[in-house]
């Protein structure tokens, strides 16, 4: 997602953000979310009788038994020995169904998760089912009466994709007035990256004829005149963010509960908030100091609300308080792939809106920016999560960190576990660089499915089949994750899995057979490397004594099914520290 949601309407010069950090990692002993009643934290229980995937070697290792005690792994290996040495342990035969470390995060959006839960669904299939501008307005009609929302109240709503519409364009602002007149409304487009509000929606942002345009952002406007047409980008869309985020936050607490349990029942049991206010930070924190939290929550904070953490003595970056953390500072580099607005090196192949020529999308700070943040974050040791899509993004951030290794006179190759996010466009030479580096890049293969038809057509080929390239990477001992991007693609590690195996877009073409992974890769970018990217190899991602005892149980192996049969797989019960906190209905 390319959005800042820290970002204050004028988004005040993000480059003079200061950036810090420190080194204290997640402990084993400060996750534990609730407290274990005297029995549990005494009683053991042994696992076998199924699949048992350790995820702990560079090739899959299958094991006869796990044992767990205390909220932590007692013991991996044979069915005979774990039950001689814990005799009196419970018995869980898995009944040949399949046992994995359980699923970490690598990069979503707990937050927005929560809000969407408060708006409009107009996603198309298959994860909505508006497919026209007209079942758009329907939708939007619909969703004003049924929740019963008074004129001159805000209406949002969010997923719409004009990649998927019939009309094959964003709606308009005078659309969206037809049937809410009376009503400000904000749509956001399924990237986070853009969104088209209506007459008022603008007129409460001050957005007119007059209005220009932010740096690194874009107000569409009606052709042939300066009005506006309701689309922003990029930047110019950021009032509209802070102003959802500051209506919709308040009302976290009504669905917190109700988000964890989506990611529970997806296998997770480490969610990620990919950007995140002060404001957010404070209330996880209070939610994770109530006793609220059944999973770990990592967040990461946006340069915007910087130079007020640094001031507060309060604020701790990389350790758990209650099963929450802050753990590095999040960049917006660029745009979005399909909405036009990722950054190239060389142009889109096919017209975008309010641009004549050399059409290569938006860089969101300038390289000076960037290179300033970088310095800051390697002067305090922050770890920095960097948005970045297209290739010309990447080369921002390469030479970012270039500069920022002269100016401090560190080691390039300093284990600070820099991590592009979404990657996508990368080039060979970029994944050199990350290999030489040591930069963690975090792909997005759900792309292929959602929108890899999409890429060849404005990309070319060449460009959309290497876009996330897992199976390069790997063979080049690059660590690598793979993510969601939740409300961009639904959080569902398993069908992320399926993508990343098989690249199959929604018409059924392969985009990039050479990038295909193996299931094994797969599974690494969301158990084992995804703990090394939070810092977190120690203690998650992996079946080894003395780690955590996070686990999920599935009822298929995604080694061994049919390989297109992978995003049917089912999670059975999602374990968090010995505590099961989903259990699927019989």
């Amino acid at each position: 997602m390319t959005i800042s949601m820290l970002a204050k309407p004028t988004l005040l010069s993000l480059g003079l953000m200061s950036i810090i950090g420190c080194t204290t990692n997640h402990s084993l002993n400060q996750t534990a979310n609730q407290p274990m009643t005297q029995t549990a934290a005494s009683q053991a229980t042994v696992y076998y009788n199924g699949d048992i995937i350790t995820m702990a070697s560079d090739e899959p290792e299958m094991v006869e038994a796990l044992v767990t005690k205390a909220g932590k792994i007692a013991y991996v290996g044979s069915l005979t020995e774990a039950q001689n040495k814990y005799k009196s342990a419970a018995q869980v035969n898995l009944k040949n169904q399949t046992l994995l470390p359980s699923f970490i995060d690598p990069h979503s959006h707990f937050g927005l998760v929560s809000n969407t839960m408060g708006q409009a669904n107009l996603n198309p299939p298959p994860i909505g089912d508006v497919d026209s501008i007209d079942k758009m307005l329907q939708t939007l009609k619909a969703y004003k009466e049924d929740n019963s929302i008074a004129d001159g109240e805000w209406i949002f709503a969010w997923g719409y994709d004009e990649t998927q519409l019939s009309e094959e364009r964003h709606p308009t602002k005078d659309e969206i007035d037809s049937v809410l007149p009376n009503n400000p409304v904000y749509l956001q487009h399924t990237s986070g990256h853009m969104g088209v509000a209506n007459s008022k929606g603008l007129a409460a942002m001050n957005i007119t004829a007059d209005s220009q345009a932010p740096a690194g952002g874009n107000i569409a406007r009606v052709a042939g005149s300066n009005e506006p047409n309701g689309l922003v980008q990029e930047t110019a869309m950021y009032p509209f963010m802070y102003n959802l985020l500051q209506i919709m936050t308040p009302k976290q607490a009504q669905f917190f509960e109700q988000t964890q349990d989506y990611y529970a029942k997806n296998g997770v049991t480490t969610a990620n908030d990919g950007s995140t206010t002060r404001d957010a930070i404070e209330f996880f924190q209070s939610q994770a100091d109530a006793g609220k939290l059944k999973i770990d929550l990592i967040a990461l904070a946006g340069v915007s609300d910087l130079d007020e953490n640094l001031a507060d003595e309060n604020f701790r970056w990389k350790t758990y308080q209650n099963g929450f953390k802050v753990q590095g500072t999040k960049i917006i580099a660029d745009g979005s792939p399909q909405g036009k607005t990722a950054y190239f090196t060389e142009p889109y192949l096919t017209p975008v809106a309010d641009c004549k020529s050399d059409c290569r999308g938006l860089p969101s700070i300038s390289q000076d920016e960037m290179n300033e943040m970088f310095v800051k974050a390697y002067q305090r040791d922050n770890q920095l999560f960097i948005h970045n899509n297209g290739d010309a993004a990447t080369d921002m951030i390469l030479k970012a960190h270039e500069h920022a290794v002269k100016e401090t006179g560190q080691a390039a190759d300093k284990d600070r576990r820099i991590v592009p996010i979404h990657t996508q466009f990368v080039r060979p030479d970029q994944l050199q660089a990350f290999k030489k580096y040591n930069m963690l890049p975090s792909f997005f293969t759900n792309h292929a499915y959602f929108w890899g038809d999409v890429h060849v057509q404005n990309l070319g080929e060449k460009r959309a089949y290497f876009s996330s390239p897992i199976a390069t990477a790997d063979k080049m001992g690059i660590i690598y994750t793979n993510h969601s991007d939740d409300t961009v693609t639904p959080l569902d590690p398993l069908f992320s899995v399926w993508s990343a195996v098989n690249r199959t877009s929604r018409s059924g073409n392969i985009i990039g057979q050479e990038e295909r992974a193996t299931p094994y890769q797969a599974l690494k970018a969301i158990t084992s490397h995804a703990a090394y990217e939070f810092f977190e190899e120690d203690s998650k991602g992996s079946l080894v004594e003395g780690k955590l005892a996070d686990l999920v149980i599935l009822d298929a192996n995604p080694l061994t099914v049919d390989s297109d049969k992978i995003r049917d797989i089912k999670v059975i019960k999602t374990i968090k520290e010995g505590k099961a906190i989903y259990q699927r209905p019989l």
